[in-house]
């Protein structure tokens, strides 16, 4: 009784923190992308579940080799919400971009993110695997400062979702092997009211991954992600009178390798330790390569089980992935013509804070056969100097929630599944 109420205790001061320390901001993306951040149980667990996610958009959307851990059919829906708040300082005028010295905050209102998923176990098929499939929000980034006469009607807005496939499948008693394939579909509008309009562009993404079992209570997992390539054509209208003409803009997610180690020998095995390393290629990629430079991120996540109830909490550090010294004025094939010029688009996705803190509860079988998960977080307080003349100053909450039906083999109290690692 004393671990539960210690569990309880920790569990509800990591929540109390994540909303102290956390007013708003742009989201708690790695660069623009969100990966695992917004799921119903890793985003508890600070989105740590490359090794062993708890629950299934977790292992569809990182490493497809993690998917052989979840039996049965078993289908989730979740959604989040990310508040966000980004203040930005302009000391000097930039003539062509028309924007004249102004400070204030983004009126761009919070990132709604939904997130759904099925996993299908095909062992009664005589494969020793599991299938899944998949929507999921790949990242949301808003900045609107139209109410800022100034800022010559700065406005830009990026949503991009996944519909990804993926399958895992178990080689060995140890070893599992995955790969899957994902339809992004993207929407870009800005980065200034009147020269460009809401653009619609699709791209695939691959992913491989594998899972080995060190220790019957030790599973390390990896998987790579392949560069999405974007093409928004005709987004941008550039130059002057009868010069002006449509620009494509070009823009990439970049590559990732993921590596993950999850352990549960702690506490009579009720206790999951997790930790992710992500690096990403940033300097590789179109547009986001003239902001960003590659990025690594350490992500750290627990969950103990006391009873029904899964009390989970992480913590996330990401590397700064802002280019201080940014050279190239041509961004996604529009010239921008000067480094000030660069600097201030820069600032419109500065997602530059290395701290974020998470927790979330689970209930397991709320109902027979369906489970409840809600998370929180927060992202830490960050400023940065961008160039000479822009300041940004950026932080945020999100809070979410999910739904997981389990059925056949991976249903309530159904004692033939397998052990699920």
């Amino acid at each position: 009784m004393n671990q539960k109420r210690l569990a309880i205790t920790f569990i509800a001061t990591v929540c109390l923190a994540c909303f102290v320390t956390a007013k708003q901001s742009h989201a708690q993306t790695f660069g623009v992308e969100l990966h695992n951040n917004l799921m119903p149980a890793s985003g508890g667990m600070g989105g740590v579940g490359i090794a062993r996610p708890q629950d299934v958009t977790s292992g569809i959307n990182a490493n497809p080799a993690s998917l052989t851990q979840f039996a049965g059919t078993q289908f989730l829906f979740g959604s989040a919400w990310a508040e966000p708040t980004l203040n930005m300082n302009q000391t000097s005028s930039l003539p062509l971009l028309g924007v004249e010295p102004f400070a204030a905050k983004s009126t761009a209102p919070g990132v709604p993110a939904g997130n759904i998923g099925i996993t299908q176990d095909l062992r009664a098929l005589g494969l020793p695997g599991t299938m899944g499939v998949g929507f999921v929000t790949t990242s949301g980034a808003f900045a609107d400062f139209r109410h800022v006469p100034a800022s010559n009607g700065t406005n830009t807005g990026l949503a991009m979702f996944s519909v990804p496939v993926a399958i895992g499948v178990d080689v060995t008693d140890r070893l599992s092997l995955g790969a899957g394939a994902a339809l992004g579909i993207a929407f870009y509008d800005g980065p200034f009211v009147g020269v460009g309009g809401m653009t619609p562009d699709y791209a695939l993404r691959g992913s491989v991954g594998a899972n080995y079992r060190l220790r019957p209570d030790t599973t390390l997992g990896a998987y790579y992600q392949t560069k999405q390539s974007f093409t928004f054509d005709n987004a941008f209208k550039f130059g002057l009178g009868p010069l002006e003409v449509a620009r494509d803009i070009d823009l990439d997610l970049p590559e990732n390798i993921g590596i993950g180690l999850a352990n549960e020998s702690l506490f009579d095995g009720r206790l999951l330790l997790g930790v992710d390393v992500l690096y990403k290629f940033w300097d590789d990629t179109s547009s986001f390569g003239t902001y960003y430079n590659n990025q690594l991120v350490v992500q750290l996540g627990s969950q103990l089980s006391v009873g029904r109830w899964r009390l989970r909490s992480g913590y996330a550090w990401a590397e700064n992935p802002i280019d201080p010294s940014p050279l190239d004025l041509n961004v996604g094939g529009v010239p921008v013509g000067s480094i000030p010029a660069v600097s201030y688009a820069q600032g419109l996705v500065a997602v530059t804070s290395q701290h974020r803190l998470t927790g979330g509860i689970g209930i397991v079988d709320l109902l027979p056969g369906i489970d409840l998960d809600i998370m929180a977080g927060g992202m830490f307080e960050d400023s940065q100097a961008l160039g000479n003349f822009t300041t940004t100053s950026i932080e945020s909450y999100w809070l979410g929630a999910g739904v997981t039906w389990r059925f056949g083999r991976g249903g309530c109290g159904d004692t033939s599944a397998p052990d699920r690692w």
